[in-house]
């Protein structure tokens, strides 16, 4: 069997089952549910998930690492955020921009050196980093919740352009995966990414810069993020900070793990956001269309996630001990 085809036992038992529940929804509701298969819901659909699914993909590269961003939220809103608090106060375009990247980047490098070099474990290393984000922001540096892009704003009219009646976002998402799968595939630290989450002590050994590697996933991440937050505000021509405390950032880590990215590490690739991505947006929409309340909507989304980490860590052990036969 070509272990490395679609059809091998691990895309069978995850990323190929997972694929097949969506194609199987996703004829289901159309033939169930009234406009599902409009054009227009159609779009509506792949909209919905392309700023998930591009921070699902910062997200993945941190986790085939064998690690987690649970400040990805935090860094998305609070940065736009403060981008667009700066620009309504009247400081020049150039310069409010200047300021916000070097402000991800040196999150983004922050949890990085953290987790690389001070050994600190990434769940807690990005959970302080995420709330510090919001609470330093939100206190200091912005006067609401709620922060308007001001018209006429670059950022509004990104939000308003078309092609083949699909909105921009989308786009950019199927150029940033396209962006990831090559740098994954075919470049050299995106092969030494694999290697330091499959096994950090060998890779460490062979004479892969593992810690600068961790550093560099953790601010992709945090860049995507912004790319994140910047498409969000161009959507909905304003950016909320009150999405820090959303489920957003558990959908986020639903879409990598359904979609079959191990949270053991070394595992993984862009077509297993793009597997869990469709999955989601399809059941989203019809929970939508059927009008599941939200309460229910989250309890399912919960379930579906718990589901996917039992399936990981069955699948995808830890260490390889665990994955010996016969161990208790």
């Amino acid at each position: 069997m070509n272990m490395g085809g679609w059809l091998n036992f691990r895309s069978l038992n995850q990323e190929g089952i997972v694929f097949a529940i969506a194609v199987v929804l996703f004829v289901a509701a159309a033939i169930g549910l009234p406009g599902f298969i409009d054009p227009n819901n159609l779009v509506a659909i792949v909209r919905s998930v392309s700023v998930l699914g591009i921070l699902a993909l910062g997200m993945a590269v941190v986790i085939i690492g064998r690690g987690i961003d649970l400040s990805a939220v935090a860094i998305m809103a609070m940065s736009v955020a403060w981008y667009l608090q700066l620009l309504n106060t009247g400081t020049p375009d150039g310069l409010a921009f200047t300021y916000v990247l070097a402000g991800v980047l040196a999150i983004g490098l922050l949890n990085g050196f953290l987790v690389a070099y001070a050994d600190v474990p990434a769940i807690f290393v990005t959970l302080a980093t995420g709330s510090f984000v919001f609470g330093y922001v939100r206190s200091q540096l912005i006067t609401q919740d709620a922060v308007p892009v001001p018209q006429g704003h670059w950022v509004e009219l990104l939000g308003g352009l078309r092609f083949l009646d699909v909105p921009i976002e989308v786009f950019v998402f199927a150029g940033l995966a396209f962006l990831f799968f090559l740098f994954l595939r075919y470049t050299k630290w995106g092969r030494y990414i694999y290697f330091a989450g499959d096994n950090p002590v060998a890779a460490r050994n062979i004479g892969i810069p593992v810690r600068p590697m961790l550093v560099l996933r953790y601010v992709l991440s945090a860049f995507v993020a912004l790319i994140a937050g910047l498409l969000t505000a161009a959507s909905l021509h304003s950016i909320n900070t009150r999405v820090v405390n959303s489920t957003l950032l558990y959908d986020i880590v639903l879409v990598a793990v359904i979609g079959g990215i191990g949270l053991s590490g070394g595992r993984g690739g862009v077509r297993n956001v793009l597997v869990g991505a469709a999955l989601i947006g399809v059941l989203l929409n019809a929970m939508t269309i059927i009008d599941i309340p939200l309460l229910y909507q989250n309890l399912i989304k919960a379930a579906i996630l718990l589901g996917a980490i039992i399936v990981d860590g069955i699948i995808n052990p830890r260490d390889e001990q665990t994955a010996q036969q016969g161990d208790i």
